[in-house]
């Protein structure tokens, strides 16, 4: 039999980054918390961290972390409906990855509701459409919001629809770089803003130009922030159109080439046993998707 605090102690040293942390949150000291991973590793006959900075759950560790995030809801699950089991704790948080242009403009509107009416706390961990679906593999999160539609082993995907990117820049920054207007081989020769490493979206729209390579760019990991940057002239950048509504009709920012969005699909991701709430909530983000996004066929 599994021995629960051994797995939460597990859990809380992967999602708090790092010993002290997972100790504060535990409310034991960090050299219990230390045991209890010592512990459990005795118990499964291998190590299920690896001692890095912030540290890195092994493959069994991973397992592991799995079964604690589905252990969880399920308890939940239980919990309403024998209220003699709940302790009267605070609730449990629900951990999910997502994109930072989601959490800058259609998800809060998307779930808002449904957090009030059904009591739920989020932990939101922040990736890169591109890369979201590690945090599930590595145990870390029950669901995300990302671009990729296969799911990992033991989990379900469903298409959600597409954000809409458009290629912005300001009017300065244009009058500056295309006097005579703009074509698509000078993009890779101006100043782009990337939000990240992982932020591969201007790269995808210029090879669908036809343009080839790597380009010069300004890296920002900040939703808001790339907006100001994009505003302030530093450069062009792929931004949601539901972000820029407003600099759209001012015309604080204007479309470089106009009617060539880049639909990017966004999939939900959440663990095939993750019981009643990620069911519903499930449901409700897949009606609440049809307001915010795209359709699939555009």
């Amino acid at each position: 039999m599994f021995d629960y605090k051994l797995l939460a102690a597990l859990a809380a040293v992967v999602e708090q980054a790092g010993f002290e942390r997972a100790a504060q949150v535990l409310g034991l000291s960090q050299s219990a918390v230390s045991q209890r991973i010592k512990l459990l590793e005795a118990r499964v006959g291998q190590p299920v961290l690896v001692r890095v900075t912030p540290p890195v759950p092994t493959d069994v560790g991973r397992r592991l972390l799995n079964h604690v995030q589905q252990v969880r809801l399920l308890e939940r699950d239980l919990q309403g409906q024998v209220p003699a089991l709940d302790e009267g704790g605070l609730p449990e948080r629900l951990r999910i990855a997502l994109n930072a242009d989601s959490l800058a403009t259609w998800w809060a509107q998307a779930v808002g509701d449904f957090c009030a009416n059904h009591g739920v706390l989020l932990d939101l961990v922040v990736e890169d459409q591109d890369v979201g679906l590690k945090r599930m593999r590595a145990g870390e999160v029950a669901a995300c919001v990302c671009a990729a539609e296969r799911p990992v082993a033991g989990a379900r995907s469903l298409a959600l629809g597409a954000m809409r990117y458009r290629a912005l820049a300001s009017p300065a920054f244009i009058a500056r770089h295309f006097p005579r207007g703009v074509e698509a081989q000078q993009l890779a020769r101006v100043p782009a803003i990337v939000f990240g490493p992982d932020d591969l979206l201007q790269h995808r729209y210029l090879t669908g130009l036809g343009v080839p390579g790597g380009f010069a760019h300004h890296l920002c990991p900040s939703s808001e922030g790339f907006v100001r940057l994009a505003c302030a002239g530093f450069g062009w950048g792929l931004v949601p159109e539901l972000q820029v509504e407003q600099e759209l009709a001012s015309g604080a920012l204007v479309e470089i080439i106009p009617e060539r969005p880049l639909d990017v699909p966004l999939y939900w991701h959440h663990w095939r046993s993750g019981g009643e709430l990620l069911a519903t909530l499930t449901g409700h983000l897949q009606r609440a998707a049809r307001v915010w996004l795209v359709a699939p066929d555009g």
